[in-house]
């Protein structure tokens, strides 16, 4: 059969390694089904010769610049294409008109420059060496030529840069797009202004990832007819209610709580905080400070952008007396109340800390002790007064936290969404996702069901354009090929959404 005879004695092959995913070794015996390699790195091994690739000897040292070009499009070669241009800092590579982007998990600002925006700007897509730009370019002209809308879906795995690349493509969109400074802010400004105010409401440090999105995130920003920004809408999904109050070492809390308990003194009086290692909330883990990330410069910066995106000073105190008030809320601990079955702050710091709580949200002291210590059930006609007890009670505490941080997050995006202004002419747009990536822990809650699930779907949508659609037609127009497997998850989404 035709697989029997792939490999020779003296072929160059790949195969897989514990340790390393992949070696290289030259096969030293064909015994029927099996192959004896002889690997580069000194190892000898016997494997089926089906779980053997065959290795391209001629592919340049520094590897291709688009992957469609590699003699043997399979896991190895791609792995290794990837490896020899990151090891030249190449981090990014084509495979068609996908861009592959790999984390350098440093700064590299030449790569990002408004010299560098002006070289992509009009360049032949594949002319230029892969990047950002010359993909927002593309996705720019095509929308302009041909007057049809475009998405850019920005995936990968949690820490993989996803946040960075978005960055990115927006800041050439404000290139190609700004308009000449008019009174005020401008839209593309105040786009990219958006950023920090999300990320410091919206992000925290992960295992993964310093800065990990905790929300997946969809701009469209709408052009006139004379492909100039107009207007943009932000859109946010499935914001992770929980870690507002649990965090697992060595994880953060969101960083607007740490920036906050880091702000001046005459901010910290106001908001009535002190230092995060004093608040439920923050000090279940042991991490409180960032390398490399200064929450009291934060703060400044922070406080900047929400200006730029148009919030007054009056509502970023506001905003920030929430986040205090929702810290308070988190250091109130429950006891025994008079009746039985009934809880009641358990002790002075707890009154404190209600009483506390109580002001920064503007509401009356009783009346959320009420909140958080009883249950109003309503049945027909009537409404039941319950007294929780001290478990019950904490999990209302716990609740109430989460809510309120979620809907401030939704109150932010709506602000930011109406300061920007959308434009209701536009006839074309550029949407860019950058989704959650994939996520397993110890633990898997809910959450990540719904954020994996999504990313299924993503893997869906990829495995329809690029396998699929192409193979499709390469069989309708009788081109020989041969058939590239890939793992069609059809039947897991099936499974799941046809419940």
């Amino acid at each position: 059969s035709k697989t029997k005879s792939r490999f020779v004695v003296g072929s160059h092959v790949w195969i897989e390694d514990a340790d390393e995913a992949w070696m290289d070794g030259q096969v030293e015996e064909v015994n029927g089904e099996d192959l004896v390699i002889n690997c580069t790195n000194g190892k000898k091994a016997t494997v089926n010769l089906s779980t053997a690739f065959p290795k391209d000897t001629e592919s340049p040292r520094g590897g291709v610049e688009d992957m469609t070009r590699l003699a043997y499009l399979h896991e190895p070669g791609v792995l290794q294409n990837l490896k020899s241009r990151y090891a030249l800092n190449e981090i990014y590579t084509y495979t068609g008109n996908i861009l592959i982007a790999v984390n350098p998990f440093q700064r590299l600002p030449h790569l990002y420059n408004n010299h560098m925006m002006g070289i992509y700007k009009g360049a032949e897509f594949g002319e230029l060496s892969p990047h950002p730009f010359a993909i927002t370019d593309r996705a720019y002209r095509l929308m302009i030529n041909d007057r049809i809308s475009q998405a850019i879906l920005v995936s990968g795995e949690s820490g993989a840069g996803k946040t960075e690349s978005t960055k990115s493509l927006m800041q050439y969109l404000a290139f190609m797009g700004g308009k000449a400074k008019a009174e005020g802010r401008s839209v593309q400004e105040q786009i990219l202004e958006s950023n920090p105010v999300l990320e410091a409401f919206g992000n925290a440090k992960t295992v993964r990832n310093n800065n990990s999105s905790r929300f997946g995130k969809f701009v469209e920003i709408q052009f006139d007819q004379y492909g100039k920004i107009s207007g943009a809408a932000i859109r946010t999904y499935l914001l992770e209610r929980s870690r507002v109050c649990q965090i697992s070492d060595p994880e953060r809390n969101y960083h607007c709580f740490y920036m906050l308990c880091a702000s001046p003194p005459e901010d910290r009086d106001k908001f009535k905080v002190g230092e995060a290692k004093t608040f439920h909330y923050l000090n279940q883990s042991n991490c409180i400070d960032l390398n490399g990330f200064d929450d009291s410069k934060e703060y400044i910066e922070t406080r900047r952008a929400m200006g730029i995106v148009g919030m007054s000073n009056d509502e970023q105190d506001a905003i920030f007396k929430v986040v205090a008030a929702i810290l308070h809320l988190g250091n109130i601990e429950f006891g025994e109340g008079s009746e039985p079955d009934s809880s009641a702050p358990k002790d002075d710091k707890s009154k404190f800390h209600l009483k506390t709580a109580a002001e920064l949200f503007m509401c009356d002291a009783k009346g959320l002790e009420e909140s958080l210590c009883k249950r109003v059930m309503a049945t027909r006609g009537e409404s039941i007064t319950k007294n929780l007890d001290a478990k019950g009670a904490a999990l209302s505490r716990d609740a109430l936290s989460r809510i309120v941080y979620s809907r401030l997050f939704d109150w932010l995006v709506n602000k930011i969404n109406s300061s920007i202004g959308q434009d209701p002419d536009s006839k074309i747009l550029i949407g860019v996702l950058d989704i959650y990536g994939f996520e397993s822990f110890k633990t898997n809650s809910f959450e990540q069901f719904c954020i994996n699930l999504t990313n299924e779907k993503l893997q869906q949508h990829f495995n329809q354009h690029v396998f699929k659609m192409e193979q499709e037609e390469y069989t309708k127009e009788e081109i020989d090929w041969s058939y590239i497997q890939f793992v069609d998850n059809q039947e897991i989404l099936d499974l799941i959404e046809k419940v």
